[in-house]
């Protein structure tokens, strides 16, 4: 059976089941596993730290020409999976990306700490490293550079936006007849409805 929900509904769980996490669960509650897919529809995941959400999507930041931002910038789909083991619970996001606006990258690279700045110019991220030697003094390169002057955003670091278009809550349950309930988007709201364990 399912029924329609307005479209701020499972926004407004995803934050009442964040806000219980962050109590539960200080460290990295934030962090989420990324997937996305390559050209040849080869599946890769990692973990990424969720940076921000709202009824337009979820907000996390990477280097654009890392694996993970080449493949979204391709193929702009991907999926997020939150699990918090204290609370026996999940959510699952599917939908598409978009990069997020450069001013609202530019705000938020403000915020990063100065060496997490720098060394956003000095990975190459997914890159062959030879040694790491190699990045270290790349790090001092860009340190060199930027001493006593703001660290500006790489132009190719940024943001993404995951607009969803399926929110899944999972809740553990015993027998492994676990809770499933999911939104899926429709119109300017969402069909909810129940999913089999």
């Amino acid at each position: 059976m399912t029924t329609h929900a307005p479209w701020n509904e499972p926004f407004d769980r995803f934050a009442q089941l964040y806000a219980e996490a962050q109590r539960v669960q200080p460290q990295d509650p934030n962090a989420v596993s990324l997937a996305t897919v390559s050209a040849d529809g080869r599946p890769s995941v990692r973990v990424v730290l969720m940076k921000d959400f709202d009824p337009r999507g979820f907000v996390f930041y990477t280097n654009h020409t890392s694996r993970k931002g080449r493949e979204l910038l391709a193929q702009k789909a991907a999926c997020l999976n939150f699990f918090w083991p204290a609370l026996a619970q999940q959510v699952r996001v599917e939908g598409v990306v978009e990069p997020v606006p450069r001013e609202e990258a530019d705000q938020y690279f403000a915020t990063r700490p100065r060496v997490s700045q720098l060394g956003a110019w000095a990975s190459h991220q997914s890159q062959p490293l030879d040694s790491r030697e190699t990045l270290e003094q790349r790090l001092e390169e860009v340190t060199r550079r930027y001493d006593g002057q703001p660290v500006p955003r790489p132009p190719h670091w940024g943001g993404f936006r995951l607009k969803p278009e399926r929110i899944e809550f999972w809740r553990a349950h015993q027998y492994r007849l676990h809770l499933r309930e999911e939104y899926v988007q429709d119109g300017d709201g969402w069909q909810k409805g129940w999913v089999n364990p």
